[in-house]
């Protein structure tokens, strides 16, 4: 089980990991051995999550998403597999936890009376001052 939050969790069985060979630090290892994870998670398919959240999820994995809804993560950034399968495993859980905040409700809102009031007022003061400084022949002959 890869807790989520306190109150979710993924079952094993809906990840899948597959090891490649990585580029990167691993001296004369890095041609032999498969190193890197790559995650796969089936967004589409998946029993534990609500609509919302799988929607939500899904925007925000982006081009990490394939076109069948099975989210792929890569993780090369350490020389082991167990490193990089909990590396995998912890961007996954970083992903999930954005996905299940429910985002805030925008309420459209007004400006009060007084506010549009001043408003208005530092306009006219600012056309005052304008108008004062505006160029009149007459005053000048």
């Amino acid at each position: 089980m890869l807790e989520i939050t306190p109150n979710f969790s993924l079952p094993n069985e809906e990840l899948r990991f597959d090891y490649v060979r990585a580029s990167g630090p691993g001296g004369q290892n890095v041609n032999k051995i498969s190193s890197a994870a790559q995650l796969r998670f089936d967004v589409a398919n998946s029993p534990s999550l609500t609509p919302e959240v799988r929607a939500r999820l899904m925007r925000l994995a982006g081009n990490r998403l394939t076109a069948e809804g099975i989210l792929i993560i890569e993780a090369r950034r350490y020389r082991t597999q167990e490193q990089n399968r909990f590396d995998a495993e912890q961007r996954l859980a970083a992903l999930l936890q954005k996905a299940l905040e429910t985002p805030k409700i925008r309420r459209p809102t007004r400006p009060g009376k007084t506010a549009s009031a001043a408003r208005v007022a530092d306009k006219k003061q600012r056309g005052a001052v304008k108008k004062i400084r505006r160029y009149n022949p007459e005053e000048w002959e």
